[in-house]
């Protein structure tokens, strides 16, 4: 019989707490519980979650720091934030910090329940990827990527990507299901962050979407001001 996921939530309002954790166990999950956000860390590595909701407003510690440490023993597991404060520099010191997701207070349990479940496929979709030092051909949705070449194939249609194009979407593969910030993209791929570099992104990544329409459940997302996320 297949085991349920193992969520770990930390978070300090009990009542928001206990019904998070309810709804949680209700469709299936395994949920660990804590309110205390010092003794976050060392409950992940005992429990060793598959998941973890995290309150960034902690008494304690603050949540963004619990997911600096974890991610230093752990770049795979699904971080989601809760937060009731949602300010673009907010949203990014999360994604920055290693959040996968967030989500602002007050919500619908079922809009945390289905993230939940896309970042565990997500996870395990990754989890079949090889490290990205030795990148050869990979899989990004329903298409395949042959990294040296430069090609992307879809259901036996080959395209022909242009040494920009291949190295924009290598960016953005490498970079998967985390917010890369744009002048961090400027300066993997041209070197330089100046305006033409940042109107060329633009361009390459309106490009690249056209050639990953097919399937649906590829995104590159544009976080207005901040940057671009790959999720696939």
């Amino acid at each position: 019989m297949k085991r349920a996921p193992k969520i770990l939530l930390i978070e300090d309002e009990v009542a928001l707490g206990l019904i998070i954790k309810d709804g949680l166990e209700f469709r299936g999950f395994e949920v660990i519980y804590i309110t205390d956000g010092s003794l976050a860390y060392a409950t992940y590595i005992s429990e060793k979650p598959d998941f973890l909701v995290l309150d960034v407003m902690l008494p304690s510690i603050n949540g963004l720091m619990i997911a600096e440490k974890i991610r230093l023993e752990n770049k795979h597991t699904p971080i989601l934030f809760l937060t009731a404060r949602t300010m673009p520099q907010d949203v990014l010191n999360g994604y920055m910090a290693g959040g996968n997701d967030y989500l602002k207070k007050p919500f619908d349990m079922e809009e945390l329940i289905i993230r939940i479940k896309v970042l565990l496929n997500q996870n395990r979709l990754l989890e079949n990827v090889q490290s990205d030092k030795n990148l050869g051909v990979v899989d990004i949705g329903k298409y395949t990527y042959d990294i040296m070449r430069g090609v992307l194939v879809y259901h036996g249609i080959i395209k022909q990507l242009t040494g920009r194009e291949s190295e924009v979407l290598k960016t953005l593969y490498q970079n998967r299901n985390r917010l890369l910030a744009r002048k961090e993209f400027l300066l993997q791929v041209w070197g330089d962050d100046d305006f033409f570099s940042s109107r060329s992104l633009d361009v390459f990544i309106t490009k690249l979407r056209r050639y990953l329409k097919h399937d649906p459940s590829i995104q590159i997302i544009n976080q207005r001001g901040f940057g671009y996320k790959l999720i696939c």
